[in-house]
């Protein structure tokens, strides 16, 4: 798997895009307004990851104010990095100022496989690092944990994916009773072409369903060659958190290449995934997860591809070369010439997430809480 960037090219015209997003904004309040009486305690919650706006490198209070201007039911803190301190005081003021605004607070670390590529030894060991998440949790008042095995080299492995599935089962046992003592729940992710969604289910029941299930990310999904509507099939009723975007696939001479974008401008189909969401797990938060614009290979046409995914089901591969076939191609995101690059990649990166939430309220009709006139 490969990522190119292209400082040159442009995938769609700035003003375009910010108009787009202006008037799925104009949309929004309009259909707020009405729908003032509506009760919305039913819808799924709509919220969002702080990797969507990782650019502007705001700390904890200023990403809670920027989610309560958004109206937004939950906010992912996917790492720990934007919190000033670790210590109970400052984070039960973080509790407070969420729960002033309404908004469900969830976290994340980093990998919990000490085999893979990505696990941070430095941080401790994966009981010690889940343990840390574990108590920042309680002091912050959320219920979910996420983390990841690793990334797709980790199926390069000599030893084989299997290896570091068993290494995050034996960590999470070991924090089982921490947890369960806790009320919060560990959310393992499909990350970067790590895990496809059989194999993380598979990881779920060996460790155990009481205290682990799946964050369920729909654009990673398509990094394992797996088209996001099955992969919600499988996952849906593990799911207790998830991280979305829309994707743009089209077929290369390698095979595919894949763009990661707002909802509503890639090939999902949204409506479908969301109907199919709230039978399998209403209650878990749709999660916006945007990082646009980029583009990555996906070589299935080359033969040393198949060591990292030998047992590739053949109507999963044809599923996802359907969507692929549906694809035309896009050219990587570049600020365009005239912006400062720095304070460009900033306002498209906040485009992308509010163009996303709009769509998610407007169209799909996902979020509890009203858009403010």
């Amino acid at each position: 798997m490969t990522i190119e960037r292209s400082r040159n090219a442009q995938r769609e015209p700035w003003v375009g895009a910010a108009m787009a997003g202006a008037g799925w904004a104009m949309a929004g309040r309009a259909r707020a307004q009405e729908g003032e009486g509506e009760d919305r305690s039913s819808r799924i919650k709509l919220g969002f990851d702080i990797l969507c706006v990782r650019s502007w490198r705001w700390k904890a209070p200023a990403l809670l104010a920027y989610a309560a201007a958004q109206q937004v039911d939950m906010l992912m803190f996917s790492g720990l990095g934007a919190m000033e301190r670790l210590e109970a005081s400052y984070l039960q003021a973080l509790r407070a100022q969420a729960e002033a605004a309404g908004i469900e607070l969830q976290i994340g670390t980093g990998s919990i496989c000490p085999g893979s590529r990505l696990f941070n030894p430095q941080a401790g060991t994966a009981e010690d690092q889940l343990s840390q998440a574990i108590q920042v949790a309680g002091w912050l008042g959320a219920r979910v944990i996420r983390c990841v095995l690793g990334s797709y080299e980790d199926r390069l492995s000599p030893e084989g994916i299997s290896s570091r599935v068993l290494e995050v089962v034996e960590a999470l046992k070991n924090c089982r009773s921490r947890a369960l003592d806790a009320g919060v729940k560990i959310a393992v992710e499909n990350h970067a072409g790590d895990l496809r969604a059989s194999e993380l289910a598979g990881l779920i029941e060996e460790a155990g369903r009481d205290f682990v299930g799946a964050s369920v990310d729909a654009g990673n999904a398509v990094l394992s060659l797996e088209d996001p509507l099955d992969h919600l099939e499988v996952l849906g009723p593990y799911a207790i958190t998830t991280g979305i975007r829309d994707s743009a696939i089209w077929e290369v001479r390698e095979g595919a290449a894949v763009q990661w974008t707002a909802l509503g401008q890639g090939q999902v189909n949204f409506r479908a995934y969301v109907r199919r969401f709230a039978q399998l797990c209403p209650e878990a938060v749709f999660c916006v997860r945007t990082v646009s614009g980029v583009n990555l290979n996906l070589p299935y046409l080359v033969p040393s591809y198949w060591k990292a995914y030998p047992a590739v089901p053949a109507r999963d591969l044809m599923r996802f070369i359907r969507l692929a076939r549906q694809g035309q191609p896009r050219e990587p995101w570049a600020p365009p010439a005239m912006f400062d690059a720095e304070l460009a990649e900033k306002e498209y990166q906040k485009l992308e997430l509010e163009r996303s939430l709009a769509y998610g309220r407007e169209v799909l009709g996902l979020g509890r809480k009203a858009v403010a006139r």
